[in-house]
């Protein structure tokens, strides 16, 4: 068990720390921690947040209308499809995703693959079109 120290002063609206952020499962079956958003933080046009996907699985194929993403790789490996683009991602890769440009990402690795999801404008459901059935991330379902 990680020990978070108490900081010696009021903590400031504009600093977080991951381990007071939510753990949430994210519709493209991703589990994520919001680090940073404007609903939440002092931050107004961007969104960070920590993305997980566990060993063998893969988030399912979308794209963002207005959103463009940088994905930082900080643990595990995978593959990330961009467009008809395969590309090997492993710690310290940093990707960007075009608006509209279709991907998915998927942990080829033991442990799970963990990446930080930058997004401008700041992430919003409503700006993610699915681009395949729901069924991703179940057994059998191929790449």
């Amino acid at each position: 068990m990680v020990r978070r120290r108490t900081p010696a002063v009021d903590r400031s609206p504009y600093l977080n720390h991951r381990s007071d952020a939510e753990t949430l499962l994210a519709p493209d079956g991703s589990t994520v921690r919001e680090l940073l958003h404007p609903a939440r933080h002092a931050i107004e046009r961007m969104s960070v947040a920590e993305a997980e996907v566990a060993p063998g699985e893969r988030t399912r194929l979308h794209r963002h209308p207005v959103t463009e993403e940088v994905y930082h790789v900080l643990d595990g490996a995978g593959v990330l499809q961009l467009g008809n683009q395969r590309i090997a991602v492993v710690p310290g890769d940093i990707i960007r995703i075009a608006p509209n440009e279709p991907h998915r990402i998927e942990a080829r690795s033991e442990t799970p693959l963990r990446f930080l999801c930058i997004c401008q404008p700041a992430y919003r459901d409503e700006d993610t079109e699915f681009l395949d059935s729901d069924t991703a991330n179940e057994p059998g379902t191929q790449t």
